[in-house]
């Protein structure tokens, strides 16, 4: 991975940090992520606070203060970017090459990556795996 590359949060990787619990991220990453947050290289998919919302909506996710809340605080922070759904990563996301499985989200999260020149960090195996064949760029949290 090139170090210079920003970084794309998977949900549960965000959901991780802004909890506190940066010890469920491998110590590795843990350090790639560090110097990409002292370059203001990591980015948040505005699809992770639309999965954040809808996973709280149908109670899959507890969060102490409201939703709407909680993602405020949660972007609040310099080395974050806000990366919205634009019309080329909406394209993407209905042209990934080779084979992909149908969840949207993971399909808009790869296809931000691959449009932003970013690596997608994630424990999700079927991102990985699909990373693996050079699809996109991934690093495994």
């Amino acid at each position: 991975m090139k170090p210079d590359l920003p970084l794309l949060f998977d949900t549960h990787v965000w959901i991780w940090l802004a909890h506190g619990e940066p010890g469920r991220i491998k110590p590795a990453a843990m350090r790639v992520i560090e110097n990409a947050g002292s370059r203001q290289a990591i980015r948040i998919s505005v699809v992770s606070v639309w999965e954040i919302a809808l996973l709280e909506s149908r109670g899959r996710l507890e969060l102490p203060i409201p939703v709407s809340e909680w993602i405020r605080q949660a972007l609040d922070r310099p080395d974050f970017e806000l990366v919205g759904l634009e019309p080329e990563i909406a394209v993407e996301s209905c042209n990934l090459p080779g084979t992909f499985h149908a969840d949207p989200a993971d399909r808009f999260l790869v296809a931000t990556a691959r449009v932003r020149n970013a690596v997608l960090v994630t424990r999700d195996k079927r991102i990985l795996k699909y990373g693996a064949h050079g699809h996109v760029r991934t690093m495994a949290a």
